[in-house]
């Protein structure tokens, strides 16, 4: 056996950052098996590369074989050492898109181009305004539970998703919170007063507006739970729903304009951005 076929060998036996299911498999596949062509096509063994890329032969291997979701770095990287002339790189944001849930795919895809966001959450700290620490606490908790690999695989995705915050031009965002959500302190006090400054310091943003819904609302239009309103390039706006694990993109304007206008009424019913503001520094000092 050769030195090549023992790390193959070795790879398949050990535990891999796998794509989140078949669905998003094929394109992780299509780009391991490119690289692994263009690594022997410049007599390159995997100890040889993965040190040009700085990743282990192991690694390697599990990046060739679509058993890993190869960041974005690495793929920058392994181009220019390959000298693939950005064939590896064209793959880039269909390989990021592997790293969602397969329910999640299309949604992360127009958020990211989105020119406005607008979103009601009644369960957990919008992904947008999570910290690492909050999101590794929600997905721990998941039932049935995920591998240490999977979870660390999540969390890098959301975390990833927040560079919108710093976009420019700068998307309109909208976040309406319920109280109870500010309140559960998920993973331990310290998880949540990191989450609760988090949301404070994107609150200063002149493109965010974040409000809470009180909990002793009398009346509250989102009874119907949580959703996301995503305007695209040219106007046209969707509507996403999720709840355990699946998930609908609203496109037909009668529906999506009633949703637009349900979250109109729950921006009027929840306390103003300097209130919601006022009331999160509250709550952080109560921790």
């Amino acid at each position: 056996m050769t030195r090549d076929e023992g790390e193959w060998a070795e790879a398949e036996a050990g535990p891999g950052q796998r794509p989140e299911d078949e669905p998003g498999q094929g394109v992780v596949t299509a780009f391991g098996l490119q690289m692994k062509l263009l690594r022997v096509r410049a007599g390159l063994d995997r100890t040889a590369f993965g040190k040009r890329v700085g990743y282990a032969a192991q690694s390697i291997a599990s990046f060739e074989q679509g058993r890993r979701i190869p960041p974005p770095r690495l793929i920058d990287k392994a181009d220019e050492v390959l000298e693939a002339g950005g064939l590896l790189k064209a793959l880039k944001e269909e390989v990021a898109r592997a790293q969602y849930p397969a329910f999640f795919r299309d949604a992360a895809r127009l958020e990211a181009e989105a020119l406005e966001l607008f979103l009601y959450a009644v369960q957990a700290v919008p992904g947008l305004l999570q910290t690492e620490e909050y999101t590794r606490a929600l997905l721990a908790m998941r039932r049935p539970l995920l591998d240490e690999d999977t979870i660390e695989q999540r969390v890098s995705a959301r975390i990833a998703r927040q560079d919108i915050l710093n976009r420019w031009p700068a998307p309109l965002m909208s976040f309406v919170i319920e109280e109870a959500v500010l309140r559960r302190p998920f993973g331990g006090k310290a998880v949540l007063r990191g989450v609760l400054e988090q949301i404070l310091l994107v609150g200063q943003k002149r493109n965010v507006e974040i409000q809470v819904m009180p909990i002793d609302n009398q009346d509250n239009a989102g009874v119907d739970g949580p959703f996301t309103l995503i305007t695209r390039k040219g106007g046209d706006q969707v509507a996403y729903l999720e709840v355990q694990g699946r998930s609908i993109l609203l496109t037909a304007r009668d529906e999506v304009r009633s949703v637009a206008a349900r979250y109109g009424i729950i921006r009027s019913q929840a306390l103003t951005p300097r209130e919601s503001l006022g009331f999160i520094e509250k709550l952080l000092g109560e921790l």
